[in-house]
């Protein structure tokens, strides 16, 4: 009984060494596991390091005077702001576009003592609406005028005096990208691009100051020679109909202002049935005539635009019209909420 005893004993020791033996082999085998996924970590980000590094450098205000696009910098600045750090990126190339295309990015960040600070960012699809503050219950609003265009702002604390912990301004389109968006509203932009300006520990008066003072870091007209080129609009001729008063009345300009993003998104209204170019005219037909409504592009600067409009009900009668028109972005308030449309705005009209 004793021996047998033991013999039970020898064996339950022998089952708790092979037990030991066994979460030994499995512990290493799970260090090897974790071993394994730490460098996958690590190599990861080293990658994602390395491809940051590819897209995104350091530059210098000469640096940005060699590209195409425009890029804006202040002349004014507040007292002790100093230009801290300039960084181009290149915006990724879609789906449908040119592969070997690069697009450039431009952001600039000044600062001064503290942490006040005045940075421009750039970009070219895909933005947001950048008038959004975390503390969205203790922000106010407020537009100021600017030689880029209105310019809406939104601001913590409230309060129109004294420095703020945050400013922000919405996009501001450059004349680049209005008069690509007005040649092909549906294209990518190639060298127009929307400038996003941000500030913190200034006041209001200090970044109005600068925003007033931006200008092109190299002359814009050297920038667009596309821009001043008379090139066919992709409006539908139905715009310029609303212009226009009726045969029987007398009085035009009718309309003198239109917001052309709702005109692309009202499908019904403004169809594209029958719409083409028939030389230098873009012409869509009269619905159950057979007139035509049809303009051509007289000369175009910027987002300036002359233009020949001519309508035919679908007798013998042909009126004529020559209109100049700009085309701005618009703050207004939809909904009660804040947004920036895009509008053509009549300057000059003239019956022939």
């Amino acid at each position: 009984m004793i021996q047998y005893a033991v013999a039970e004993e020898d064996e339950k020791e022998d089952r708790e060494i092979d037990k030991v033996i066994d979460s030994v082999r499995i512990g290493r085998v799970m260090n090897r596991n974790r071993i394994k996924r730490t460098t996958s970590r690590f190599v990861l980000s080293a990658f994602l390091f390395v491809s940051l590094a590819l897209f995104s450098s350091a530059a210098t205000l000469d640096d940005l005077k060699k590209l195409e696009i425009i890029c804006f910098v202040p002349s004014y600045l507040p007292q002790g702001f100093r230009l801290k750090t300039v960084e181009m990126t290149y915006d990724d190339v879609g789906p449908d576009e040119n592969k070997e295309q690069r697009f450039p990015l431009y952001s600039l960040e000044y600062g001064g003592s503290g942490e006040r600070t005045f940075s421009i960012e750039s970009a070219r699809e895909g933005i947001g609406d950048r008038n959004i503050m975390e503390e969205e219950e203790n922000a106010e609003e407020t537009e100021i005028k600017t030689p880029l265009g209105p310019m809406y702002l939104i601001y913590r604390p409230k309060g129109k005096g004294g420095r703020k912990d945050e400013i922000k301004a919405n996009w501001v389109e450059d004349s680049n990208m209005k008069a690509e968006k007005a040649k092909d509203p549906q294209g990518h932009p190639t060298l127009g691009r929307f400038h996003g300006f941000s500030a913190a520990g200034i006041t209001l008066v200090e970044f109005t100051k600068i925003v007033q003072s931006l200008h092109p870091i190299r002359d814009e007209k050297a920038v667009t020679p596309a821009a001043e080129q008379t090139s066919a609009l992709k409006i539908h001729p139905k715009v310029f109909s609303m212009i226009n008063c009726w045969i029987s009345d007398s009085e035009s300009p009718v309309v003198t202002e239109i917001n052309l993003d709702a005109v692309e998104k009202n499908g019904n209204e403004f169809n594209q049935d029958g719409l083409g170019q028939d030389g230098e005219w873009l012409r869509c037909p009269v619905p159950d005539t057979n007139g035509f409504m049809r303009y051509r592009v007289l000369e175009s600067k910027g987002n300036h635009y002359k233009i020949e409009y001519q309508e035919n009900g679908g007798g013998t009668l042909t009126t004529a019209s020559i209109l100049e028109f700009d085309i701005e972005t618009r703050n207004i308030r939809r909904d009660g909420k804040p947004v920036t449309i895009r509008v053509l705005g009549v300057s000059s009209y003239n019956q022939k």
